[in-house]
């Protein structure tokens, strides 16, 4: 396992060659460990991401218009919870389509002579670093909300969230072993992040939601901002420029415990939602050959 997310990445010819991960945790039923409420820290996982340069530049340079936020925030929204959907409560043949589909708008994502740092979208230890960000959003926002799970069903989550990698190119025994392991990476290598300026304006956009209608941005905008502050760990939210006080850390924990009594009377169907929804939306797609991603 790699400890770090380097800027100069290796440069595979092809990410064709399949990852198997049918054997992690494949009878496993996720769906109760699953809240739709964590959609709530979208784009502070966007902002964790993209503070690796490799990743972060990446995105800023991407040509795949179709696939930036900024552009189209509906369909890009559609393609990462759909993602987090297969990854996590798919068949091993259909992580093995999307990927398959995510393939083909990675294959153009590479840096140029003119790019700030050397990137790839098929580097795995920029895969494995997205990955782990998704899972650590995820688990930091479960365990505010309702509190941690005892340890075994806890390690459990943790060996299938591999899948978060596994369905794109990051191999199994890439994963750190275990959460132990796991916390180790997660710190070695957020003590290296940073975020540029040209990508912490396109950041600043997200998190604003400049990319919907003005509306829209006057009702949410502010709200996402202090959301997005609230769930970012304290060095990346300096990087942001974001202020954050005690009185914002007593409100947003009892906000988030609050959220999460009232998610957990839910019935697990309206709980998971919208992942549910995108897994459907993902297979009826793939039934009638539409457009994965």
């Amino acid at each position: 396992m790699t400890s770090a997310a380097p800027e100069e990445p290796h440069l595979p010819d092809s990410a064709d060659q399949p990852v198997h991960s049918a054997d992690i945790e494949d009878e496993f039923d996720f769906r109760p460990y699953i809240d739709g409420a964590a959609v709530l820290g979208a784009a502070a996982n966007v902002i964790m991401q993209l503070a690796v340069p490799g990743v972060g530049y990446g995105v800023l340079e991407s040509p795949v218009d179709s696939g930036k936020l900024t552009l189209h925030p509906v369909k890009r929204t559609r393609t990462t919870l759909t993602y987090l959907a297969v990854a996590l409560l798919g068949t091993t043949d259909e992580r093995t389509a999307y990927r398959k589909a995510v393939d083909t708008s990675h294959r153009r994502v590479r840096s140029t002579a003119q790019s700030p740092v050397r990137y790839n979208a098929f580097d795995r230890d920029l895969q494995l670093w997205v990955a782990a960000c998704l899972y650590w959003g995820a688990r930091d926002i479960r365990e505010r909300m309702r509190g941690r799970p005892e340890p075994g069903l806890e390690e459990t989550i943790y060996r299938h969230s591999a899948r978060l990698g596994t369905t794109l190119q990051v191999p199994p025994d890439a994963w750190p072993a275990d959460q132990e392991a796991f916390d180790r990476y997660w710190s070695e290598n957020l003590a290296r992040t940073r975020i540029d300026p040209p990508v912490r304006a396109m950041l600043d956009e997200i998190v604003d939601l400049k990319m919907f209608p003005r509306p829209v941005q006057f009702l949410g905008g502010r709200f996402n901002r202090w959301v997005t502050a609230g769930l970012l760990p304290a060095h990346l939210r300096t990087e942001m420029g974001m202020t954050w006080s005690a009185r914002d850390e007593r409100r947003f924990g009892r906000s988030l415990r609050t959220l999460g009594r009232v998610s957990a009377a839910l019935p697990v169907p309206l709980r998971s939602f919208p992942i549910n929804a995108y897994l459907l939306d993902f297979r009826i797609r793939r039934r009638f050959g539409l457009k994965l991603v």
